[in-house]
């Protein structure tokens, strides 16, 4: 039985593993980074152990050091969280060869699945819907000119080993084939150790849809339905839901199963994701698989009601899956945002500094996984997501509605943060009907990047006044004249009529 869990991460995603160990009676064991000293998950742990510098490969992706902190400190088994090394096979391996178990799939299973090409061929054979394009790495440019003329454009370029929209380009005419080449080739070799790259032709209208999986030891695999993660910047997710609005139940319970015959294609144990591309018409194409907890798993946990990381501890331990397919069901609606510490009016750029003040909302059906609190200096070294706000109810126009009342209620200072930009979203009139793919951001984008109005302005005109008043009051409860000192008051003065501050 597993007894001692070490988290192989950081931020929020090391607190959320905790926190489901803490309930099984487990302890934990925390790493960190010379610069993450003073972080949430140091203090939240049973256990830390410092390992290394802040750069993250000197620390979170040094292999040998997460292994000695894990033997120091007796643990029996490793959660890698989501990135950092939670794809990669080779610490997969290290861990088994330690006598570590690892929480999460084999690593001949990652290497199955985190090559593209290799587990594009996979799902052909399983019987599982691709996107047409090559099934060798491309060798030259000459030969990336030829085939994408044969496919017709436009046309994809993917990095083998990609991930995060990293190593991809979006082919519009033969013109722009060879600088795409090998930009994708040099991208992908600077974050993959690897610059193998292929073609897909380029799905039109897309929806981003996938279907979290979860397989035993024992060849069991199920699925737990769907999310919609359409709402992307750079590929990179910014606000997903479940379940989708654009899936049809017939269509889900078809893609649903090729989910499931994906993951015993490759002997999958553990919690998984199966990523799909699902056009205008509703036809949908294998895209790839994550072997690992995604970061928008919340939303599932809400909408099943199956803690995710329980079933990877149950799992790794070498339990049976006790959850059957037959009695899994979608209860009401989910929607996560990703807050994020960036400029979104200087092209998203990370904003990493003090948090002066945090006010968290709350409620009935309002979840926050996040890492930040008030006083807590966000590092420059790392990915500039501090949280994730996940709202539930019973239907989607009430999570929508939800969802904007929490992020009114959400405030942070001291930086900057995406909390308005996602307020926009919530009320372009797309995502509010439900009919959007993956271009809609840059549909949006005026909209989305406007200023915020004047709404948002009396409110900070007004918080400015009442800090002021705050202020005064104080130095007026200073003063040793007053004999009957008390707090007096400035709002009349300044006067707020018919929704407009007069100062």
């Amino acid at each position: 039985m597993i007894q001692k869990v070490l988290i192989a991460n950081r931020g929020e995603i090391a607190v959320r593993v905790m926190r489901s160990c803490k309930e099984m009676g487990i302890r934990t064991v925390a790493v960190f980074s010379e610069a993450d000293r003073a972080a949430r998950h140091v203090m939240y742990a049973d256990e830390a152990c410092l390992i290394g510098p802040a750069a993250s490969k000197e620390s979170y992706l040094n292999i040998d050091n997460i292994i000695k902190a894990a033997k120091l400190h007796h643990a029996d088994a490793i959660h890698p969280g989501y990135g950092f090394l939670s794809e990669n096979a080779d610490f997969a391996r290290r861990c088994k060869q330690e006598g570590i178990i690892f929480i999460g799939p084999a690593a001949e299973t990652m290497e199955a699945m985190g090559d593209k090409i290799a587990a594009r061929k996979r799902m052909i054979a399983a019987g599982v819907p691709v996107v047409p394009g090559t099934e060798q790495p491309l060798q030259s440019a000459e030969e990336a000119v030829r085939i994408c003329n044969e496919i017709g454009y436009p046309v994809m370029l993917k990095a083998s080993m990609g991930g995060g929209g990293k190593g991809m380009r979006l082919i519009h005419s033969e013109d722009e084939v060879v600088e795409a080449y090998n930009t994708a080739r040099s991208e992908s070799m600077s974050s993959f150790g690897d610059d193998t790259v292929y073609l897909e032709k380029f799905v039109e209208e897309p929806h981003h849809i996938e279907f979290q999986i979860l397989g035993d030891n024992h060849g069991n695999v199920i699925h737990l339905f769907d999310r919609e993660c359409s709402v992307q910047r750079r590929n990179q997710k910014i606000v997903e839901e479940s379940p989708s609005p654009f899936l049809t139940p017939e269509l889900r319970k078809e893609m649903g199963e090729k989910a499931v015959a994906a993951a015993k294609a490759v002997n999958y144990s553990g919690a998984g994701t199966i990523e799909f591309l699902v056009d205008k018409n509703r036809r949908f194409y294998f895209l790839e698989m994550n072997t690992r907890l995604q970061v928008e798993h919340p939303i599932t946990e809400e909408v099943v009601g199956v803690d995710l990381v329980k079933e990877q501890l149950r799992i790794a331990n070498g339990d049976v899956l006790h959850l059957k397919q037959e009695d899994l069901y979608q209860r009401g609606h989910a929607i996560e945002c990703r807050i994020c510490a960036e400029d979104t009016e200087n092209n998203f750029m990370p904003s990493p500094g003090i948090i002066r003040q945090l006010t968290e909302p709350n409620g009935i059906g309002v979840r926050i996984d996040s890492y930040v609190y008030e006083g807590y200096e966000i590092p420059i070294y790392y990915d500039p997501m501090i949280g994730k706000l996940i709202v539930w109810a019973t239907t989607r126009q009430y999570a929508i509605e939800r969802m904007r009342r929490v992020l009114y209620e959400y405030k942070i200072t001291g930086l900057k943060t995406n909390l308005s930009y996602l307020k926009r979203i919530m009320h372009v009139p797309d995502f509010v009907k439900g009919e959007y793919n993956t271009l809609f951001i840059a549909k949006n984008a005026r909209m989305l990047l406007r200023s915020n109005g004047n709404n948002e302005e009396i409110e900070n005109i007004a918080m400015i006044a009442s800090y002021i008043d705050y202020l005064m009051n104080l130095e007026e409860n200073k003063s040793t004249q007053l004999t009957d000192a008390r707090p007096i008051s400035r709002w009349r003065e300044f006067g707020l009529q018919k929704g407009v501050l007069r100062i």
